[in-house]
């Protein structure tokens, strides 16, 4: 499993996030960040640090964020789970 940064994180782009993270698996895109899927640990250590509440387990993505699942996929080229 990996977390994925959904909208309220658009424009925002706090690093609060990036700061935690203890595999430097989140990497900063041009509207967003984005985490690694290959790479996270699944720790959460980056979803109490996001001021915007923008990360979510990539199993509890509210539905009106579940193309950002596909978004952070394709951000590595990296297939999405079925």
């Amino acid at each position: 499993m990996t977390y994925i940064i959904t909208q309220p994180c658009i424009d925002t782009k706090d690093a609060s996030c990036v700061d935690v993270c203890p595999v430097d698996c989140i990497y900063e895109g041009e509207e967003q960040y984005f985490i690694h899927p290959e790479e996270c640990i699944d720790c959460g250590a980056c979803v109490p640090e996001c001021p915007v509440e923008a990360i979510y387990p990539d199993d509890e993505v509210p539905e009106e964020y579940e193309d950002f699942i596909a978004k952070n996929y394709e951000a590595f080229d990296v297939p999405a789970p079925a």
